[in-house]
Order: structure tokens, then C-alpha cells, then sequence
């Protein structure tokens, strides 16, 4: 599976990685920010943006995914940073590159298996897209409308709607992910990961919780946490300059 990823920046190298329905530009104001400083490397996982589609779809699988990234940038050692389920990923990937992961980032995920369906409501308003032919953004977007009442996560998914050689169409594999969302949601936890970590919550998310402290801690015992004032989970889209702030702090401390 030979990602598609965009390099920018010199210097240490971080890892950028989008959540679900995402691309590599989802992180683009961070890596925008970080790039005056380090090596930014940012990735579409499989079944998102420009990369690969594929019916296998674990986060073991995906995290190998981008490790072979690192692996082909001959990359000793990194840092990574993970939104939403891309958190999940970069924690997955502290169990298969411990040697080289020289810091953790999540933002806005726990490392638990969630029981809440959250999407049910995007993966009909993507099928409803997808029974018509479009023509442009704006007629998808109504069709959207009709199942997604948040004109932001109308706009969001639009992002990864775009014109190829056989017209308009999701630059995600909708049916892939509609099959594999049990283990979207899921979680194997994972060998404990002593490097250091940093979780970054926003305020009024839900995703990160109290009782799910013993995970955390159990997984990433040398964890530290950041609230957001004022956020929700898309907590960089809404706040970059705070985030990209309490980012840097952490990988220069």
C-alpha cells in the first residue's frame, strides 16, 4: 500500500495524519505552521484522498501503511500527529515503531472502543450523493443536506468531493468504510508506549472522557493532557493558532 503524502519543511520530521472522511490537507494550517520548523510529512490513509483503496481496513494495517512512508524517507526516528481516527492510527503506530517514535500527539481520541453510532447520518447523506449524477459541488451538497443538517461537516466532506476522469465523485472509498465501521470505532489496545505523549481535548467534544483516564494510562503511562477551551473535535479547524501553540510547546519541551 504505497500512500499518497505530501513533504514540506526541513529539519526533525513529524508525521501528520487526518481523521475519517479526511485528507492530507484537513491538517493543512498546522503543517503550515510547522513546516518553518521541521519536516512535515503529511499522508492521505488508505481510502482517503489520492491514496489506495482496499477492502482491509484495521488500524494495525493502516498504521503499517505509514510507516512504510517513514520507511521509504529513511526516517531514523519522528514524531507524530494524529486527529480523530488518525489519532487511533498514530497510536497504533507507537506499537509497531517504539524505537522511533520520539513523540505522540492526539488530538481528540481515546484509545477505547466507542459504542456510539456518530455517523449514520454522513454514510446516507454520501449514498444519497452517490445515486445521482452531479454536475458540481453545490448539487451535491443538497442532495447531502438531506441527511446532514451541520452546513460544517457539509462543507468538510465537500472538501473530498472532486471532478476525476469520470466526473464528480467522493475521494473516499464511501462503501469500504461504511463495511470496516465496527473497527473504525473499535480498539485493540495496544503494548504500552513510554515515550512522550500528548493528548489534546476539546472542551465540549465528547470523544475524550473521564472514565477513559485507566486506558490512557495504561497504554501511555507517561501522558500528559490539554484541554481547549471553547472547542469542539475539530478542535484545529476551530482554534489553530491555540493548538498550533500547545503542539510546538510540547515537541520543544
Amino acid at each position: 500500500m504505497n500512500l499518497h503524502y505530501r513533504v514540506e519543511g526541513e529539519g526533525k520530521a513529524i508525521i501528520l495524519i487526518h481523521g475519517l472522511f479526511g485528507s492530507l490537507d484537513n491538517l493543512g494550517l498546522l503543517a503550515r505552521v510547522l513546516k518553518n520548523d521541521y519536516q512535515v510529512i503529511s499522508v492521505d490513509l488508505r481510502n482517503h484522498g489520492q491514496s489506495p483503496r482496499s477492502e482491509h481496513f484495521t488500524y494495525q494495517e493502516l498504521a503499517q501503511d505509514v510507516l512504510a512512508v517513514a520507511d521509504e524517507l529513511n526516517l531514523a526516528s519522528f514524531a507524530v500527529i494524529g486527529h480523530s481516527m488518525g489519532g487511533k492510527v498514530a497510536m497504533a503506530l507507537s506499537e509497531l515503531a517504539q524505537s522511533r517514535l520520539e513523540q505522540l500527539i492526539v488530538m481528540d481520541i481515546a484509545p477505547v472502543a466507542y459504542q456510539e453510532h456518530r455517523h449514520q447520518n454522513v454514510f446516507a447523506g454520501l449514498r444519497e450523493v452517490a445515486k445521482h449524477t452531479v454536475s458540481k459541488r453545490s448539487e451535491a451538497e443538497t442532495y447531502l443536506a438531506q441527511h446532514v443538517v451541520e452546513p460544517g461537516v457539509r462543507q468538510f466532506l465537500l472538501k473530498s468531493f472532486a471532478k476525476g476522469d469520470n466526473g464528480y465523485d467522493w475521494r473516499f472509498n464511501v462503501e469500504a468504510l461504511i463495511a470496516n465501521y465496527p473497527t473504525i470505532m473499535g480498539w485493540q489496545p495496544v503494548t504500552p508506549f513510554a515515550g512522550k505523549t500528548l493528548f489534546i481535548k476539546g472542551q465540549n467534544s465528547e470523544y475524550i472522557q473521564n472514565e477513559h483516564r485507566s486506558a490512557v494510562a495504561n497504554q501511555f503511562p507517561n501522558a500528559k493532557a490539554h484541554m481547549v477551551a471553547n472547542t469542539g473535535h475539530w478542535l484545529h479547524a476551530e482554534k489553530p493558532d491555540v493548538v498550533s501553540r500547545i503542539i510546538l510547546n510540547f515537541l520543544q519541551s
